[in-house]
């Protein structure tokens, strides 16, 4: 479809499972700042896995009076021009602390909101690091205007007749050109509706930059003296001990309670997948985000790896690889294979393995946890667009 320039688009609110799936496909491949984290695939999951923890508000948008993708009739996946991926939800709701849905704070001054504002988020950004708009670079700054002007309408009966305290949108990349436009847009229409607007960093995902070649030797030499020694330095005591072998395996569930039991070796308590319902919910989301992914045959992104060491499994790890970038979602390690450092060498063993694949970006993702920088990472900020009501309507 040709970009929209300065025609008016309609903005239709529906449910995630009317949204034709060819459209959301084509749409995502349009989006130069989109990543596996917006794909159709983990919206499923997280859907699946936490439904109940909010409202689907999702946003599909066509020209002039196109007809309305609610699932009353068949829908044309080529007449949508944009996919906006909202939800809504108080900002922080009762059952948070059993479900595991609190947003995760990231140490840095960010504006709060009521716990229980009314609050718009990205859809799944509770559990997704990177979110965006659905749609070609040339429609944003009309699929923006369109958002803004279906937020600010009255709300969807179906969900009662609150309105919005705040849209809080979340997990916005420094360099999505939605960022700018939905920005813009929500400026131009503050003074109208008596809204505040603040843009402000959320957190950081470092990221390391890989040499073209494929070299590892060169890549360690890019890394600072003393990262560069350690990293060597328990990469021979672990090999010392016997063999290090890594592979990416199939996400089958075996593979899936593979990593989980890892994880929790590791973790206890304080990882994803406690014996709580929060933990049930990380489980139902992972093993169903496998199902999907592996549905998807060659176009899979979801990467599950595990390295053995002289065959006794003491890493794993969860991930996404997109063909350029590889995104280190998680990992799970032996406590008793301390002597062997795991989680440094099998760190290294994944990155060195998509290095040689070809990748040239290593996304460690959000949080600034110190052990990111040691492979020469460097922040990439994300950014979090709040606007809040300021007068009565």
């Amino acid at each position: 479809m040709p970009a929209t320039g300065g025609r008016h688009l309609v903005c239709h609110s529906v449910p995630f499972d009317a949204i034709p799936r060819d459209a959301w496909d084509r749409l995502l491949a349009a989006t130069p700042a989109a990543t596996p984290f917006s794909r159709w695939t983990l919206h499923r999951a997280w859907w699946d896995a936490y439904g109940d923890t909010a409202h689907e508000q999702y946003l599909c948008l066509t020209a002039g009076d196109g007809a309305a993708p609610d699932g009353s009739e068949e829908a044309d996946p080529d007449d949508l021009v944009a996919i906006v991926p909202l939800m809504h939800r108080h900002e922080v709701e009762p059952t948070d602390a059993a479900t595991a849905t609190a947003l995760r704070r990231s140490g840095r001054q960010v504006s709060l909101v009521e716990p229980d504002a009314k609050a718009v988020f990205m859809g799944a950004s509770y559990h997704a690091d990177y979110a965006t708009l659905l749609a070609s670079p040339a429609d944003l700054p009309a699929v923006a205007r369109a958002v803004v002007q279906s937020l600010a309408e009255q709300p969807d009966p179906e969900h009662g007749d609150q309105l919005w305290d705040v849209v809080d949108l979340r997990r916005l990349r420094a360099d999505d050109a939605s960022l700018p436009a939905l920005e813009d847009a929500f400026r131009d229409a503050a003074d109208t509706h008596q809204w505040q607007v603040v843009r402000e960093e959320e957190d950081v995902c470092p990221v390391a930059t890989l040499p073209a070649d494929g070299d590892w030797e060169a890549y360690l030499a890019s890394l600072d003296k003393k990262s560069r020694h350690e990293i060597r330095r328990k990469m021979r005591r672990a090999e010392s001990s016997g063999p290090l072998e890594f592979r990416l395996v199939d996400p089958t569930p075996e593979a899936v309670d593979v990593f989980i039991d890892l994880h929790q070796s590791r973790w206890g308590d304080e990882g994803l997948f406690p014996d709580t319902p929060g933990g049930e919910r990380s489980r139902r989301f992972l093993h169903r985000l496998a199902e999907l992914e592996t549905a998807e045959g060659d176009g899979r992104q979801l990467q599950l790896g595990r390295m053995d060491a002289d065959g006794r499994l003491v890493f794993a790890t969860v991930g996404f690889d997109d063909g350029t970038t590889c995104y280190f979602y998680n990992a799970g390690m032996d406590p008793e294979a301390r002597e062997l450092s795991p989680g440094v060498t099998g760190t290294a063993a994944y990155l060195r393995d998509r290095l040689a694949a070809g990748r040239r970006r290593f996304d460690f993702l959000r949080g600034n946890e110190s052990y990111k920088y040691e492979w020469g990472a460097v922040d990439e900020p994300i950014h979090r667009l709040l606007v809040s009501r300021t007068g009565s309507t």
